[in-house]
């Protein structure tokens, strides 16, 4: 086992049994250096192991913190829930329903959902947490016809596809686009994040067999706390 080997495992057994417990900074390099009786760099390479793997975050102006390690999102190549993303990762995943309303579509909503301006829709915001860490803010629009039962859920419980399966057509394929951005606001305060921390952006659009837009979706993830799991496949060459 190498110098940097032994000091990884050293520091994840003390995030592990709580002796650097999450949220709080570890000692700086030079410390560590010190501690261990080797050079910076080795110290540094043992650091980069642990915040590769999610359990060390580097932040500006307050040194390396403990965080959780990173909730796998496979179901970014898949239509399929968070709620079972999650559970099949081993997590344990819990609701709030921040707003849920039926309300007319705005342009980009309507632009999205293939609807007239103005169709009637429902809108609905939930904070999704991660072993009770907040974890992804989204907000969700499905069209109110054909799914005119979705206003009896209880979504703090159920899922949104789950509930749209009951009440009218499954959804069958999803588009989903990856942005990286900087927390803004509203994303810092529910996610409890800092200004400027990265968050990821997910656009869906939803639809069901027939290829009817039934979800349009934008969802703000914790940079630091997710990792997205993508299938990549060569294309056949045309003979």
């Amino acid at each position: 086992m190498t110098l940097y080997d032994t000091i990884k495992e050293d520091l994840l057994a003390k995030i592990l049994d709580g002796t650097y417990p999450e949220g709080q900074t570890i000692p700086t390099e030079l410390e560590l250096a010190e501690q261990y009786g080797v050079s910076r760099p080795t110290v540094r390479q043992a650091i980069q192991i642990l915040a590769d793997d999610g359990y060390l975050e580097r932040r500006r102006r307050r040194g390396t913190i403990v965080t959780r390690p990173r909730v796998s999102q496979s179901f970014a190549m898949e239509v399929s829930s968070f709620d079972d993303a999650l559970r099949s990762g081993g997590h344990v995943p819990s609701t709030t329903v921040l707003d849920f309303r039926a309300e007319s579509a705005k342009d980009a909503v309507a632009e999205a959902l293939e609807l007239a301006p103005g169709a009637p829709v429902w809108r609905l915001l939930r904070l999704r947490y991660a072993d009770g860490q907040p974890n992804v803010l989204v907000e969700s629009y499905v069209p109110q016809e054909g799914y005119e039962a979705l206003g009896g859920e209880d979504f703090s419980t159920t899922s949104l596809y789950e509930a749209m399966g009951r009440s009218g057509d499954s959804v069958a394929t999803a588009h989903r686009r990856l942005e990286v951005a900087k927390a803004d606001g509203t994303s810092c305060t529910l996610l409890g994040l800092e200004e400027g921390d990265p968050v990821i952006h997910f656009t869906t659009v939803a639809r069901d067999d027939a290829g009817r837009a039934v979800e349009y979706s934008l969802a703000t993830y914790r940079g630091e706390s997710n990792a997205f799991e993508f299938d990549a496949v060569r294309p056949s060459r045309q003979q």
